[in-house]
């Protein structure tokens, strides 16, 4: 049996072990595997094998010791902008800590090539879209763990919250009258059911009534960013969101990632006041 085994590989985070050596936690399209690092501090090896490098790992695999290590790496593609921006860095932990606790969503393969489209197009981001970039991953990242809730109509009433709008070219602003308009016309928001995992119309829940609120740009981004068309998602890039929108989209979403998981992440404890 070959022991020696060639895979395409992004390094997830890399850790010290005992001896100078370290371990090294990758994805692949087969799942997450630690390997060791052999190798002091000037061992060109253990430059390559970095957080967020991707490329080709050279893997020497014994079944009996249940070993595994790194004997090459190749990389294809590096991250430069993550150390110049402290919230990318952040932003790539979080996603990494989040694939590492999910175990890759159950769906490696979809998940290998939804993490790297998401650090590749954040690393040619400026921090501002990047910013909207990571609750686009977010979102999506949800829905691989089957547990996105619906934005398209009122879980209760059934009327679609933005009727005959298409996505493309849109933007959080121009988008058709909706259910999220009430009869009163107050200002439009919509109440997330946890019971429903969807969303319902401001005409059909009470004031009094638990559950996160958004407001209808925060709630038609979302709908863009779960889009599958080309045109969809071109869209979502482009949109931008008021101050207090994002900030509410953002909390809302880290309460509903942590919900899945059903634990705290730490990037985000650790990441106060940078996410």
């Amino acid at each position: 049996m070959n022991r020696n085994v060639r895979k395409e590989a992004l390094v997830l985070s890399v850790k010290a072990t005992a001896q100078d050596n370290r371990s090294a936690r990758l994805l692949t399209k087969d799942g997450i595997e630690w390997a060791t690092l052999f190798g002091g501090p000037k061992s060109k090896l253990r430059g390559a094998v970095s957080p967020w490098n991707r490329g080709f790992a050279y893997l020497y695999k014994n079944e009996e010791k249940a070993s595994c290590k790194i004997t090459d790496f190749d990389v294809q593609k590096y991250h430069p902008t993550f150390r110049e921006s402290l919230f990318k860095s952040f932003a790539a932990s979080l996603a990494g800590e989040l694939v590492s606790k999910s175990s890759a969503a159950g769906s490696p393969e979809q998940c290998y090539v939804l993490l790297n489209g998401f650090l590749d197009g954040m690393d040619l981001l400026g921090e501002d879209e990047a910013r909207l970039g990571l609750l686009r991953f977010l979102w999506r990242y949800l829905d691989l763990l089957g547990v996105r809730p619906q934005t398209q109509c009122c879980a209760r009433c059934q009327k679609e919250f933005f009727a005959g709008n298409g996505a493309a070219g849109a933007s959080s602003s121009n988008y058709s009258k909706s259910a999220l308009e009430s009869n009163a016309g107050a200002k439009r928001l919509a109440l997330y059911s946890p019971a429903e995992n969807s969303f319902v119309c401001q005409d059909c829940f009470s004031p009094q009534e638990k559950g996160a609120r958004l407001s209808e740009p925060a709630l038609f981004y979302l709908a863009m960013s779960g889009g599958t068309r080309p045109a969809d998602l071109a869209a979502a890039r482009k949109a931008r969101l008021p101050e207090a929108d994002y900030g509410q989209l953002k909390a809302f979403l880290y309460e509903l990632v942590e919900g899945a998981l059903g634990a705290r992440l730490k990037t985000l404890e650790s990441g106060k006041g940078i996410l």
